[in-house]
């Protein structure tokens, strides 16, 4: 199990950003010097989405600040 702040491999995935698909590697963010939250939850439309995806919303701006990006799935 991965613990907080240990560095994991590199992957490939494809986002939604700005009304397109594109692909991305984890690695992209650590060239800009970029932190990185992943969030995974079980499933669309369960009531643990909406609480947590709302709160990161609402937090975007101070994640922003302090140089971290967050990528959800």
């Amino acid at each position: 199990m991965l613990q907080i702040g240990q560095k994991i491999e590199d992957f490939t995935l494809d986002i939604y950003y700005k009304d397109n698909f594109k692909s991305i590697k984890l690695s992209d963010f650590a060239k800009k010097n970029k932190w990185v939250v992943l969030f995974f939850y079980p499933a669309d439309f369960t009531f643990v989405c909406p609480t947590e995806l709302e709160d990161l919303a609402e937090n975007y701006a101070t994640f922003k600040k302090l140089n971290t990006e967050i990528l959800s799935g």
